[in-house]
């Protein structure tokens, strides 16, 4: 494959100006406007039932708002004729039944319940917390990894990046107003597992070639690697793209939220692998002595 000569780190004011921009306008929005908690997190009534024949999704809705039910969401489940009402913590843990009434004496079709279940309050709230904390984690335990693997620089860029991706998916869906739950927030580990991965790759060439081009200035050769593992990104971020966005358009309700998240973060995380950790590590000053020890003058002799 030919190894293009792109020049990113030119463009390195213009991506910080564009990166802080994002983050900016991302921690704006969840401080206004904040994330519409899914069910998982709120608490509130599911209930899953099952048609003998697939209904309209939006007359279900409509059936359940002439009823008094507001701030409904209906979603199909695993197949058309299974579906899934989510009610808001406003209800009772009763709400079940009487949804499942509802759509009994609607005389559609033959409905029949396949589960009810509650969420409280409480639970959302630790499941909030819970998820909060295992975020900090995977970021931590990211920093030791590549503090050890290759050099501190090199771990505070890494974390930094990652940080940079799940803000601004966070707030992708803090604008758009898209409901978060406990799938998205698999989807943001998973971003962040894959975003690691395309930094690593590019942080190990950074590293290999500070050993074999000593006479290259840092900004150089951070260039050259970026040129030399750009096929690679690219295409790995392609193929999982494809995927996604087959997911997305044909997966179902159920795991609409997740392929969405996953789009924007690996969109996300594909950018901050070439231009962010890079540009991370141009302004802490990376240099080949931070990799490659200097090696020890031979100790001169003594003697006249």
């Amino acid at each position: 494959m030919k190894v293009t000569t792109i020049p990113f780190m030119a463009l390195r004011k213009i991506v910080a100006v564009i990166s802080i921009t994002l983050i900016l306008i991302s921690i704006g929005s969840l401080v206004t406007k904040g994330l519409q908690f899914g069910l998982d997190f709120t608490g509130g009534t599911l209930v899953e039932v099952a048609y003998k024949e697939a209904p309209k999704l939006e007359d279900v809705r409509e059936l359940l708002a002439e009823s008094g039910y507001d701030d409904v969401v209906v979603q199909s489940f695993g197949s058309p004729t299974d579906i899934v009402v989510r009610l808001a913590n406003s209800y009772t843990a009763t709400l079940g039944d009487e949804v499942l009434t509802t759509l009994q004496d609607s005389g559609a079709a033959q409905v029949s319940l396949q589960r009810s279940e509650f969420v409280g309050a409480q639970v959302g709230e630790e499941l909030r917390e819970q998820g909060g904390l295992g975020m900090l984690l995977a970021l931590i335990i990211v920093m030791l990894y590549v503090a050890v693997r290759f050099q501190f620089k090199f771990s505070v860029a890494s974390v930094i990046a990652l940080t940079h991706d799940v803000i601004i998916t966070l707030g992708f869906f803090s604008i758009f107003e898209v409901e978060f739950d406990l799938t998205v927030l698999a989807a943001l580990l998973a971003v962040v597992g894959y975003s690691l991965n395309d930094t690593i790759v590019v942080c190990d060439r950074i590293r290999e070639n500070f050993r074999i081009m000593r006479d290259t200035t840092p900004y150089d050769l951070i260039n050259i690697s970026i040129n030399q593992t750009l096929g690679r990104t690219l295409i790995t971020s392609l193929t999982t793209l494809f995927v996604l966005v087959v997911l997305f358009v044909a997966g179902g309700e159920a795991i609409h939220n997740f392929s969405m998240a996953l789009l924007v973060g690996i969109v996300i995380g594909t950018y901050s692998s070439i231009f962010v950790a890079a540009n991370l590590l141009l302004a802490l000053d990376v240099k080949r002595e931070d990799l490659v020890p200097t090696p020890k003058e031979e100790l001169e002799d003594d003697l006249p």
